[in-house]
């Protein structure tokens, strides 16, 4: 198995142009799909702090993209969005959820890219110290510790992803997937049945979580945010952003990834 170790921009840069509108309408309706499983178990409210975010660009002409945040009784977070511009090869997709700190399940963690070969990412994100906390890496990631294994195995043409920023590197978990790829048919296949399999799993784990203790609960939510936060703040991916609407709108959707502007409450607390 081979190894990507390049920023984005060098990604994009180095490719020839390509129109990549099939694969992301494709992907589009895989993770709104998945969105709309997820809505099917969770109480969810659109914050009004990203209504404005449903269409910005130019569609169909230009760079454009669409951020849509979510808030509910159990859910923190929840950000479906894409950015880029397919026409010419790059597009960029979300689809992650926060969970609330009345339990302690990992939160979940989805992305896809077309820039305009392919890219995606899957993980659980950890709310804990994983060395410190045997028992909550057994629950939650010895499971997927041999499937992470057999995948390396039997998928030589993902090329593993090593992101240049360390911060970047130090938030995946053990098991998370973090794969570029060529977009044939069989490998947009794969990715489809991975993010699916992840997804009903982490549901699983909703449904059979145990309550956090209300006194705990504050902390919890203080970690997730920081967690968050430092994330959607230190991508080095936001510098694509930057090319194509400038350092405003950049940093306003960058906000709007972790709730910098959000109006409504936080849950749980």
């Amino acid at each position: 198995m081979s190894e990507t170790v390049q920023h984005v921009e060098q990604m994009v840069d180095e490719n020839p142009r390509v129109d990549v509108t099939e694969t992301f309408e494709e992907w589009r309706s895989l993770l709104g799909g998945l969105k709309s499983r997820i809505a099917q178990r969770f109480e969810l409210s659109r914050d009004p702090s990203t209504v404005d975010l449903e269409s910005y660009g130019d569609p169909g002409t230009g760079p454009a993209g669409s951020l849509a945040a979510y808030s509910g009784p159990e859910i923190d977070w929840l950000v479906y969005s894409w950015i880029g511009d397919p026409r010419t090869g790059f597009v960029n997709l979300h689809l992650t959820v926060w969970l609330g700190p009345q339990t302690t399940v990992p939160h979940l963690g989805s992305a896809m890219l077309l820039w305009p070969q392919g890219w995606f990412y899957v993980d659980a994100v950890p709310r804990c110290d994983l060395v410190g906390d045997g028992a909550y890496f057994d629950r939650y990631y010895l499971p997927n510790d041999e499937p992470w294994l057999e995948f390396k195995v039997e998928h030589p043409e993902f090329s593993w992803f090593t992101s240049r920023t360390g911060f970047i590197r130090g938030s995946l978990s053990p098991t998370a997937h973090c794969y570029s790829f060529p977009p044939t048919r069989a490998n947009i296949d794969t990715v489809a049945d991975v993010l699916t399999g992840r997804v009903e799993q982490w549901l699983g784990w909703v449904d059979a979580a145990e309550p956090v203790p209300v006194a705990d609960r504050a902390a919890l939510a203080a970690r997730d945010l920081a967690v968050r936060r430092n994330i959607a703040e230190r991508d080095p991916a936001n510098v694509m952003g930057e090319r194509m609407f400038g350092a405003d709108l950049t940093q306003r959707l960058v906000r709007a990834l972790w709730g910098g502007d959000r109006e409504l409450p936080r849950p749980g607390l």
